[in-house]
């Protein structure tokens, strides 16, 4: 199952490397990620994966809180996967 977690960064040199060097690092794989600008900043929307069952995506959200120059600016929400009907 995947996370969506929304992000402002700051168009800094090396901003968005250090993003997904974080999330790699901290045992996520990145699924899907849109960027747009925004000025000084930068919306980044990054749909994230845990390697293993026991990574939590809220864990991973409070990182990037702390990362210089991005806060996140929605908290994770699980991916929509309907159920198929047989």
């Amino acid at each position: 199952m995947s996370d969506v977690i929304h992000i402002q960064i700051d168009r800094a040199d090396g901003s968005l490397q250090r993003l997904i060097g974080l999330v790699e690092r901290r045992g996520f794989h990145i699924d899907g990620m849109t960027l747009s600008d925004e000025g000084a900043a930068r919306r980044v929307q990054i749909q994230v994966r845990g390697r293993d069952a026991g990574r939590c995506a809220e864990n991973l959200g409070r990182q990037i809180d702390r990362l210089f120059g991005a806060v996140r600016v929605a908290r994770p929400q699980a991916a929509f996967h309907p159920e198929v009907a047989a």
